[in-house]
């Protein structure tokens, strides 16, 4: 679980760290007046963003070795960049804000006057009086240009008898009402147009949509200027992606302990006492003892624990104080076990005598768990099999445990 919550942080710290380097990238090309300086301040800037990213690694590393100069340095030079990917960051959220907020007013107001237009085209079709289809309307006015009161009153512009009056106040009647119907169908066609361009706005716009409606809602909350919420919330959004790309990393590895030394353990000095044999009344002593010059066969268990007392110690240098603890006061024992109070309890009063503060039992066991010492429930109680304290003179019955067959118990 552990890992799995590492790679999702690892994910999350790489994008903010993408994120920042984009904004330090277009701040900074913006700075250029050719594209060749453009091109040299976008890399600048983003080499910086990174070194921001890596710099805690490098200030906790010198800080470990106590080279106070490099901490120093390491430390000026990340507050330095830290501030430029403020700078840059602040600049591109205020921007984008600026834009994101222009854009929503102008869409508000197209959106409005759309609105108004196809209000009044709508009040205009009302206006037009009743009328025929255009075409129905413009075949009867053929049929009656091939009439000869057509001719002889000029086309209806020279009528002087009755009934050429009469047939001319006809036909101008049905050219009326033929320009009725082509104003009808213009005004029908820019009302359909303007619907489909209502219907395609963006979603959520309306005549009353906010420029920045983030800003204006918590403004009314806090009661507070809704400029001064507005600045705000940019500053918190540069401050959640430099301070994320810059610390996001050096938090994620250190749940993985990638300073520790992975070097195995050495192997606990077994303490010389006498052991009894299962099932015998007879006592072997692991003192050393003279070898014979002719070959003698020896139990497998006294073969074990000689060899065991013959190899020599490692000399590595633990990382931290569970190692260290191991090595101070844990001894090699088959057949014994310790209770995981006892072996806590011992633990604190180490941390006790070196004035450092214990850690908490469960991460206690779990971080002694990864030595490779094996531990078993036995009569309710989780015991680690196999080692003792190096302050024990003497193994209490309570720590013997029963070998399996065939193995010596202590």
């Amino acid at each position: 679980m552990r890992h799995i919550l590492g790679i999702f942080g690892l994910m999350a710290a790489g994008v903010l760290l993408f994120v920042s380097a984009a904004m330090n990238w277009q701040f900074g090309a913006g700075l250029g007046t050719t594209a060749m300086n453009a091109n040299i301040l976008g890399f600048a800037s983003a080499a910086a963003d990174g070194m921001k990213a890596l710099l805690p690694f490098f200030i906790f590393a010198a800080w470990k070795q106590k080279s106070w100069s490099q901490a120093l340095a390491g430390g000026t030079l990340w507050t330095v960049c830290l501030a430029f990917s403020i700078t840059s960051a602040l600049g591109f959220s205020a921007m984008n804000r600026k834009d994101t907020a222009n854009v929503r007013e102008a869409q508000a107001v197209n959106y409005a006057d759309k609105r108004i237009d196809l209000k009044r085209s709508r009040e205009r079709l009302g206006w037009i009086p009743q009328h025929r289809p255009a075409a129905t309307v413009a075949a009867e006015m053929r049929s009656m240009e091939q009439n000869r009161r057509w001719r002889t009153s000029a086309g209806c512009t020279d009528a002087t008898a009755s009934k050429s009056i009469s047939f001319c106040q006809t036909y101008h009647t049905l050219s009326a009402e033929a320009a009725a119907g082509r104003e009808a169908a213009k005004i029908e066609a820019h009302i359909a147009s303007l619907k489909a361009e209502l219907a395609s706005a963006p979603q959520g716009v309306t005549a009353n949509t906010l420029a920045d409606p983030q800003s204006h809602f918590l403004g009314k909350l806090l009661g507070q200027d809704e400029t001064l919420v507005q600045m705000g919330l940019i500053v918190l959004m540069a401050l959640l992606v430099e301070f994320g790309s810059a610390l996001g990393f050096y938090v994620v590895f250190s749940q993985w302990n990638i300073y520790e030394d992975r070097r195995p353990l050495p192997m606990a000095r077994p303490r010389a006492r006498t052991r009894e044999i299962a099932n015998d009344n007879r006592s072997v002593s692991e003192e050393p003892v003279a070898m014979p010059s002719a070959p003698v066969a020896m139990p497998m268990a006294a073969t074990s624990l000689a060899a065991a007392a013959a190899a020599p110690k490692l000399a590595a240098v633990p990382d931290n104080d569970v190692e260290r603890f191991y090595r101070d006061r844990i001894d090699a024992a088959e057949g014994c076990s310790l209770t995981a109070t006892a072996l806590y309890e011992d633990y604190c009063a180490w941390c006790d005598e070196l004035s450092k503060e214990p850690m908490a039992l469960p991460m206690f066991g779990r971080q002694f768990g990864e030595l490779g010492v094996n531990k078993a429930k036995i009569a309710g109680r989780i015991r680690y099999i196999g080692i003792r304290l190096s302050a024990a003179e003497t193994v209490d019955e309570t720590d013997t445990v029963t070998a399996p067959l065939g193995v010596v118990a202590a």
